[in-house]
């Protein structure tokens, strides 16, 4: 043991915490608390608890945070490569000496964004066949009702819902859609024309006011003043009242299918219009670009609409 060089008194003193250093290589070499929560199997408040923790200790600064990017302060970027250089000589040094970990190595966790409904109505019910063909790729599905209340670098496949044409130009058309007339079975039963239709509880969905008036002014009628019509911010919402016969609803065809199959819900008079907006698929950006996971997950969704749609 006398040949082991002795450390000079106080020299661990100033040694961050190892974990909070791990927390900020991470974080600085993936620009991201969210990523780097997935590559350490940690929660994201959890990650940026740790890179403030060490911050805090110093008394410093290492990142700047903006409402959608992490990037390194000056300080940081100064700091990294020292950081980085010493845990990958501790992994070689580890793995030269001792052998590699027997545990497995984790998961890299591939984000899907999609509109709320969309989510748990059109991918959800199929994303555990995707996962039992592909077990070594773990998938997160984000729903969310507005497409940017998540950070776009945050996100490896993201599927929106907007106007023909709203959105860039390199985003892939997943499908047009159409909207009908819907309502309970037994509601339904009650219901003759269109007429009949337009006397019950119309139930409309924000963003989507327009739908019962495009539809009474095709059919040349005229849409009537309801006194307190019902109004919900998902087609979620819209479907479940309409199930459980507080009203109709107009709703996207593609929404409707799964309970128009179990009978839950019934095509009302009227015709199927178009809804003159289209799922989407955006543009790979960044790491995406190079992930054979990632690329695998989007031509699913790609070919999960297009038989959704046939």
């Amino acid at each position: 043991m006398s040949d082991i060089p002795a450390l000079p008194p106080n020299a661990l003193r100033d040694l961050p915490n190892l974990t909070w250093l791990r927390a900020f290589e991470a974080s600085a070499r993936l620009q991201s608390f969210t990523a780097a929560a997935d590559e350490l199997s940690l929660t994201q408040a959890a990650v940026s608890h740790q890179v403030r923790s060490l911050e805090k200790s110093f008394g410093v600064t290492l990142f700047s945070r903006g409402p959608r990017r992490l990037a390194l302060t000056e300080l940081g970027h100064a700091w990294y490569p020292t950081v980085a250089q010493a845990l990958q000589d501790i992994a070689l040094s580890t793995r030269g000496l001792l052998g590699p970990q027997r545990t497995r190595a984790p998961l890299r966790t591939i984000t899907l964004r999609a509109p709320i409904s969309t989510a748990v109505l059109c991918i959800a019910p199929h994303l555990g066949a995707f996962h039992a063909q592909n077990p070594d790729i773990s998938v997160r599905l984000i729903s969310a009702i507005w497409a940017d209340s998540t950070q776009d670098n945050d996100v490896d496949v993201d599927v929106r819902l907007g106007p023909d044409g709203s959105l860039s130009r390199r985003a892939h058309l997943l499908s047009r859609e159409t909207i009908r007339p819907v309502a309970s079975p037994s509601l339904a039963r009650q219901l003759p024309d269109l007429k009949s239709v337009l006397t019950q509880n119309l139930i409309h969905i924000h963003g989507y006011q327009d739908h019962w008036l495009r539809l009474t002014r095709q059919e040349g009628l005229n849409l009537p003043d309801q006194h307190a019509p019902l109004f919900v911010d998902t087609s979620l919402a819209a479907i479940e009242l309409a199930v459980a016969g507080a009203g109709v609803t107009m709703i996207m065809k593609r929404y409707a299918e799964p309970h128009l199959s179990s009978a839950r819900l019934v095509p009302l008079p009227g015709p199927e219009l178009p809804m003159e907006q289209g799922h989407y698929l955006m543009p790979p950006e960044g790491p995406a670009l190079q992930s054979a996971e990632v690329n695998l997950l989007r031509d699913w969704v790609v070919q999960l609409f297009a038989r959704q749609t046939d």
